[in-house]
């Protein structure tokens, strides 16, 4: 089992708790034990898919620890991932009597995570939560850092708070059950944590392309304990994304618009990858980037079976959809440029056009005319 803490101290957003990564379920008791908590209701939160896998096993390691264990399950998927679920896990605690000491376990993915944390950042004003992700997506990313969200009306994310976890906890056996797309959505986070921050990283994983594939797991968990070192940084130097932890939205302003266009037909790692394309682009156009390096970049997406095109939308409403991303600020966007592979920057003087050239880029039905 091994072990790191993520911290800050001194501030009002002071937070300290571990990420732990276990081969199985059976120590969690123990770390969540270790924490003296004073809950004595538990609920865990999953969808339709982790429960039929891990929701019985969950709860039998967790029983003994509270007088109480209750399980809200909801159908699998980004479009679960609003208020109405929100709501409906709020009456469910409301109905079993759930107090502000009272805890809550987010089981599942991405979507599990941000939703459950959301719950426990608003009801009763802030209740506990432990994140326990069963995604490499959730792993390396959506698990650590304190962002917590919905979607509102297919806009990404707009409904959320900050409020970090008690706990995380990864059981690396969870990344056997996952699908090709899943796994490869995990990737395109991983690929953007290196080049946001760290060259060598970014080269190793390019290294070890065939033993991630492979899914080894001591090459997982590196891969996975580095991406939540480089995130511990970046968080707890930047913890409510004022300056610094901006630049782990690398990809995201063109990867969310095209996700809410494709109404989250493609995955969130999928998109993110695409994102990260078209920003890789623009740093190339730029001369930050040679040739080498962005069409590297691009092409390890197809090495980690992730797209670099996009088809069925069009590039201005493509365009048009980044308008509405939430880091707007001012009516500017704060979009990620890559000034060096390792290097990411905020950058609030990206034109429409720069943008607009680089969704053609990934636009596949362009391409496909030429």
């Amino acid at each position: 089992m091994k072990t790191l803490t993520v911290k800050r101290e001194g501030t009002s957003t002071e937070f300290s708790y571990e990420i732990v990564w276990d081969g199985s379920y059976e120590r969690l008791a123990g770390c969540v034990e270790n924490l003296k908590l004073p809950a004595k209701k538990a609920c865990i939160v999953t969808d339709s898919t982790v429960s039929e896998l891990y929701l019985e096993e969950v709860k039998n390691v967790l029983s003994p620890l509270f007088e109480t264990v209750t399980a809200f399950v909801f159908p699998a998927g980004e479009a679960s991932k609003n208020l109405d679920t929100v709501k409906d896990l709020y009456t469910h605690l409301i109905e079993n009597h759930f107090e502000r000491k009272d805890i809550l376990f987010a089981l599942g993915g991405g979507v599990v995570g941000d939703l459950t944390g959301y719950a426990a950042a608003t009801y009763l004003r802030g209740i506990d939560f432990i994140q326990l992700p069963t995604t490499l997506l959730a792993q390396v990313d959506s698990s650590v850092g304190g962002k917590t969200g919905v979607d509102f009306d297919q806009y990404k994310n707009m409904v959320g708070a900050f409020h970090h976890p008690r706990l995380v906890y990864m059981n690396m056996a969870t990344l056997k059950s996952l699908n090709g797309d899943q796994f490869a959505c995990g990737m395109g986070e991983v690929l953007k944590t290196g080049l946001i921050r760290d060259e060598k990283f970014y080269v190793w994983t390019i290294n070890h392309m065939s033993e991630i594939e492979e899914r080894i797991e001591p090459v997982l968990t590196k891969m996975i304990q580095k991406c939540c070192d480089i995130k511990r940084q970046v968080v707890e130097n930047d913890p409510t994304e004022q300056g610094e932890r901006a630049v782990l939205n690398l990809g995201h302003t063109i990867g969310h618009a095209i996700e809410k266009l494709k109404n989250f037909e493609l995955l969130h790692g999928q998109c993110v990858a695409l994102g990260t394309v078209a920003a890789a682009y623009i740093s190339y156009k730029r001369s930050y980037l040679s040739d080498e390096e962005f069409y590297e970049i691009r092409d390890m997406n197809v090495g980690f079976y992730l797209p670099i095109t996009v088809d069925g939308l069009k590039s201005e409403d493509i365009l048009a959809a980044t308008k509405s991303d939430k880091k707007m600020e001012q009516g500017t966007i704060k979009f990620i440029l890559l000034e060096s592979v390792g290097h990411a920057v905020v950058d609030r003087t990206v034109t429409d056009e720069e943008m607009l050239e680089a969704i053609n880029s990934i636009n596949g039905d362009l391409i496909d005319e030429e």
